[in-house]
């Protein structure tokens, strides 16, 4: 098989629709619109959503609730993970390089795991039980500006 041998399946390619071209060709007159109606004018478009004067689905499904503007959105990490990832002083720098975070968010620690020697933690923000487990095991938890 050459390049030059290759054709398209039979019913893979169509012709264009040539609509409005006289009656004999079946597509004469209305050129398939049908009779009357927004659509068999020209230019006519819908609305995305629009319901046709149908009470919309967003005004019917009750409001609850907001998002705040100010909220911070963290790449939450825990602790055990951390420490097996990265030896020494643990990072945010450091953890990106392991892969584990994208270094595009402040980095959270959480509890979960445990932690065997003293370490320094650097991170944005860190759960009030990491900060505990990182104190009791000698560490030092440094808070870094976001």
């Amino acid at each position: 098989m050459n390049l030059h041998n290759l054709k398209n399946t039979p019913g893979a390619k169509h012709r264009r629709k040539r609509v409005g071209r006289g009656e004999s060709s079946g597509l004469g007159r209305t050129a398939g619109r049908g009779n009357k109606g927004q659509m068999s004018r020209s230019g006519a478009t819908r609305r995305p959503l629009h319901e046709g004067g149908q009470m919309p689905l967003i005004r019917r499904v009750p409001k609850r609730g907001f998002t705040s503007h100010n909220r911070v959105e963290y790449d939450a990490l825990n602790i055990g993970e951390a420490a097996r990832l990265v030896s020494g002083e643990i990072t945010p720098e450091a953890l990106r390089l392991a892969g584990r975070v994208d270094g595009r968010k402040p980095v959270k620690i959480l509890s979960v795991g445990e932690l065997s020697e003293a370490r320094t933690v650097k991170a944005h923000a860190f759960s009030a039980a990491a900060r505990a487990k990182i104190e009791q095991a000698g560490g030092v938890c440094e808070v870094l500006l976001i």
